[in-house]
């Protein structure tokens, strides 16, 4: 019999439930298609990059095999069926709301051609619908999700071994990746070249080296951008180019502390994410508190501009987002401080910096990046506190007491003496770079008035 795989957020071979069961006693076809028809929010720039390489590692893998389609997967996939004589399409569980309208639109198209749709957890570690409180309902915070929900309840199920031999049917793949369009003319991305090996070999190796030496201070060393005790997985996780799976087992057989716990924890957080667009799609373009929708945002375009070009006159800020600009990623302490100063010191509306994440972020996951804006605008579910507003001067001086990390991406500041770094207009030196955009102790305080009237 033959068999279609659809390939979406699971760009790898190994642990891949829907090629795993897809293949066995049949002759594949696999299939990735870039919905630009059915899915509202078109991935940003450098996911677009970064899907490009995934996909041609993947291809790779399937020695040449995939085929590659823009346009209605609907039409698509009917059209492939019938042409190619298929009994059964295997593909990923959509837990998304926009993917799980359109698989069931798919699933009535093959119904009728009575060709088998099969779905397979191939993205998380527990299925969203599966956890909920005693009363049916579904959490709200992350600590009893987690404990109770997760922990208490659920082992994530344990990784699948490697496909037997895939048996490919033999048809003239005159498809090509370009016909996706993914990379723009104007090669901007090239900077990324040096800094990232996107396959699904290098997701392995990274886990490997991680596991055997930062995980071993990462509770703590997390938080210091300069130092490498965070794994860099999230965009081969987002891209489904190594299986969570494996990493939750992986990281399980270590000896269990604080920072093998901690890790696992923070794998916990992207669960809670997809959990939270799964039971409350809204939170795409509504605050989940509705109590936030009259709060009245500044939203200068002077200010975010200045945010977006890390031109902001505090450097930590400046420093985080050159990295990202540069680099297509940012260390998650950097990216909460960056985001907690847009929209409580600059009165910026989370959704505008979500959308820049969305578009720079090589690692923009749709979940995490929403549901990451709307807690530290205190607008989503176990919201950081209204009162809680980062200082980015303190910030700065806490976790890159040294400067490594800000004078790396703010060059020009290595003249200013180490106590005036966060805060170089203290300073006597005179150096090429931009006064603070804002008065930070008067935005504290305006930030904290305007949250009083709704808290």
């Amino acid at each position: 019999m033959n068999s279609l795989i659809i390939f979406k957020n699971n760009l790898r071979v190994k642990d891949n439930p829907p090629l795993f069961y897809g293949s066995k006693n049949n002759k594949v076809i696999p299939l990735f298609i870039y919905d630009n028809v059915n899915i509202k929010k078109e991935l940003g720039s450098a996911s677009k990059y970064w899907l490009y390489h995934a996909l041609n590692s993947l291809n790779e893998s399937l020695n040449s095999n995939l085929l590659f389609y823009k346009g209605d997967s609907k039409s698509i996939i009917k059209s492939l069926v019938k042409k190619h004589s298929i009994s059964s399409v295997f593909c990923e569980e959509p837990f998304l709301e926009n993917d799980i309208i359109l698989f069931e639109k798919i699933k009535k198209i093959l119904d009728g051609l009575n060709v088998s749709l099969k779905f397979y957890n191939s993205t998380l570690l527990w299925e969203p619908y599966s956890i909920l409180k005693d009363d049916e309902s579904p959490y709200r915070v992350f600590t009893p999700f987690y404990r109770k929900g997760c922990l208490g309840r659920l082992n994530p199920k344990y990784p699948l071994g490697d496909c037997e031999e895939i048996d490919f049917l033999d048809l003239s793949n005159d498809t090509k990746i370009d016909d996706l369009e993914l990379l723009d003319e104007y090669k901007w991305y090239d900077k990324f070249e040096a800094l990232w090996n996107i396959s699904e070999n290098s997701a392995l190796n990274i886990l490997h080296k991680f596991l055997h030496g930062p995980i071993s201070n990462y509770k703590i060393g997390r938080d210091f951008p300069s130092s490498n005790y965070n794994s860099r997985l999230s965009p081969f996780i987002r891209f489904g180019m190594i299986s969570i799976n494996r990493i939750w087992w992986e990281v399980d057989k270590l000896t269990a502390d604080k920072n093998i716990e901690h890790y696992k924890s923070e794998l916990g957080w992207r669960e809670f994410s997809y959990y939270l667009m799964y039971h409350f799609p809204e939170m795409e373009s509504q605050n989940l508190q509705s109590k936030f929708d009259d709060f009245e945002w500044e939203n200068s375009s002077d200010k975010f501009e200045s945010w977006k070009r890390g031109e902001t006159g505090f450097p930590i800020i400046d420093a985080g987002m050159k990295e990202l600009w540069k680099t297509g990623y940012m260390h998650n302490r950097i990216r909460m401080v960056v985001a907690s100063f847009l929209v409580k010191n600059l009165s910026v509306d989370w959704k505008l910096g979500e959308s820049w994440f969305w578009d720079c972020l090589l690692d923009a996951d749709f979940a995490s990046n929403i549901a990451g804006w709307q807690w530290v605008a205190g607008t989503g579910a176990d919201a950081a506190p209204y009162f809680r507003i980062f200082n980015p001067i303190l910030q700065g001086e806490k976790f890159d007491s040294k400067g490594i990390y800000t004078m790396k991406y703010i060059p020009e500041l290595k003249k200013i003496p180490i106590k005036f770094l966060q805060k170089p207009w203290e300073s006597d030196i005179e150096v090429d770079y931009p006064k603070p955009i804002i008065n930070y102790r008067e935005s504290r305080e305006n930030a904290l008035l305007k949250y009083s009237f709704i808290k």
